[in-house]
């Protein structure tokens, strides 16, 4: 995977004959435009492989066939976190999410699909973590210039 000024090009999918803006051939490659939509989409992908891996560590305690979705649910999702870390988002910011968002729905699914309690309690800590990575994302954004100022 490599990052240029124009795409970022990840390593799987299509893309035959195309070239980044350093000339580099993407042949054989997915190209994603470089942009805040192409980060999260990314980090979509690494919370829900993430998730996908710890629900099925649990679903391997009973049948161990499942540890292969364990392994390539948690391989994934580095994959999609490096790529989100080369496409530029800061590490506090993606870690941050990332981690939150993957507790928030492994609490949920795992109440839902293995019949685990999800408290009142568990649910504020839910969301006190939510609401601690919101204040870290608005805290890794530069703040505003003010008008007029010489």
């Amino acid at each position: 995977m490599l990052l240029c000024r124009r795409f970022l090009v990840v390593p799987w999918g299509g893309g035959a004959g195309r070239r980044c803006c350093y000339g580099r051939s993407v042949v054989g490659s997915a190209v994603v435009r470089g942009g805040a939509a192409s980060r999260w989409a990314l980090l979509a992908g690494a919370v829900l492989s993430e998730v996908t891996g710890s629900l099925s560590l649990k679903a391997a305690l009973d049948s161990p066939g499942w540890y292969a979705l364990v392994a390539v649910g948690y391989l994934a999702s580095f994959v999609f976190l490096s790529a989100v870390l080369r496409a530029g988002m800061a590490l506090g910011v993606a870690y941050g999410i990332w981690g939150a968002t993957g507790v928030a729905l492994t609490a949920a699914f795992g109440a839902v699909l293995f019949d685990e309690p999800l408290t009142a309690t568990m649910t504020a800590g839910i969301a006190l973590i939510i609401g601690g990575v919101l204040l870290v994302e608005l805290g890794a954004r530069p703040a505003p210039e003010p008008e007029g100022r010489a």
